[in-house]
């Protein structure tokens, strides 16, 4: 497992497209899952569908379709939380040819990209009006705006 603190500087800066934070996200009871990749620089986000399970063989295929239908400069690094979807991340790195990292325990904040994305766009979806709700900062208009920059 490489961790997040071996990555290219280049990725910091989100000046370089091609550099990716995935996560998954569950559906209710866990009955469902969908993974997601967030493209630091553009904020391109891809869906990889899960159907009804999980597993870290489901999650590798799903990943190896979505990125090696990229262009290869899109194609530089993954980012991931250390959850058990990802047990196959040795067979995703020699698949897809690129690296993937992982971020430390309990630090969703490190795929900052991913978490933004999620956190807007559920909230977004879940008002009534359509607008986000206030977030963390109590700023109902402008935080998606600010997670999106």
């Amino acid at each position: 497992m490489v961790m997040i603190s071996e990555r290219p500087a280049e990725v910091e800066d989100r000046a370089v497209p091609g550099h990716w934070e995935g996560d998954l996200i569950l559906g209710e009871q866990s009955r469902s899952a969908v993974g997601t990749l967030v493209e630091r620089s553009t904020r391109l986000t891809l869906l990889l569908p899960l159907g009804e399970g999980k597993s870290a063989e489901q999650v590798e295929v799903a990943m190896r379709e979505a990125i090696t239908a990229l262009p290869v400069s899109l194609r530089r690094t993954i980012t991931w939380d250390q959850g058990a979807e990802m047990a196959k991340h040795v067979a995703s790195t020699a698949a897809i040819g690129i690296p993937i990292y992982f971020c430390n325990p309990h630090s969703p904040w490190q795929r900052g990209s991913n978490e933004n994305t999620y956190w807007c766009r559920l909230r977004t979806r879940d008002s009534p009006d359509g607008r986000s709700p206030a977030g963390p900062s109590g700023d109902s208009e402008n935080t998606c705006r600010k997670a999106r920059r």
